[in-house]
């Protein structure tokens, strides 16, 4: 029982739902690194997380994505001290995005101007909040730098806004000073994100419950 709370998602009413939320994760998780790659493509700027991933990757001249996932291991071992479950979708976060954004990166030409880049940029951070929306709400469990976030509203009494302010403004400012790029597209994310995902998300989560609920019947 407490395997199943840990590595599956609590909601699941067969094994037929199991599958299809399985399948969600693995697509929103492959379309998060697609998001990432056409945002770093786009050359207005990135996310705090991503300006941190760049950063060390200039430094140390390791791939993206093979920093994003290092990170994201960095991060679940901040995990430990806050007690934090770790769900089978929050290793799959881990691995599997930063290989997406790599391949995405691999196939996706630079644009040679910014009217280019911009959209790019745009369609990355709609396409990132919609990602969002689904791996979340196939409910395996948070994503390492989510779960990091919880852990510490939980642990401090702070309230969300503060905790995440504290570790996207700290995060952002390491990566800046390692070299990363910061730009309009920083400031983009950090103002559009969440409207984004508070639209996604909520869809998400309906459809997936009541598409549950019609699996329950059958």
């Amino acid at each position: 029982m407490q395997l199943r709370s840990v590595f599956l998602p609590i909601a699941a009413t067969s094994r037929r739902d199991l599958v299809e939320r399985l399948v969600q994760l693995l697509v929103g998780l492959f379309l998060y690194g697609v998001a990432l790659g056409l945002m770093v493509r786009g050359g207005i700027g990135v996310a705090p997380w991503d300006v941190l991933a760049l950063g060390v990757s200039e430094q140390f001249g390791l791939g993206y994505g093979v920093v994003t996932v290092l990170v994201s291991v960095v991060v679940l071992l901040l995990w430990i001290p806050l007690r934090q479950r770790v769900g089978i979708g929050t290793v799959l976060n881990a691995l599997l995005i930063g290989p997406a954004a790599d391949l995405t990166l691999a196939v996706l030409p630079a644009p040679t101007t910014v009217w280019i880049g911009a959209p790019m940029f745009v369609a990355g951070l709609v396409l990132l909040a919609f990602a969002t929306g689904l791996y979340i709400a196939a409910d395996f469990g948070p994503g390492p730098r989510d779960g990091l976030m919880t852990g510490l509203v939980r642990r401090t009494g702070w309230r969300v806004w503060i905790v995440r302010t504290l570790i996207e403004g700290s995060v952002l400012l390491i990566g800046f000073l390692l070299g990363g790029p910061v730009g309009v597209g920083t400031v983009l994310f950090a103002f559009g994100i969440g409207p984004l995902v508070g639209l996604f998300l909520p869809w998400a989560t309906r459809l997936r419950e009541a598409r549950s609920r019609q699996l329950a019947t059958l």
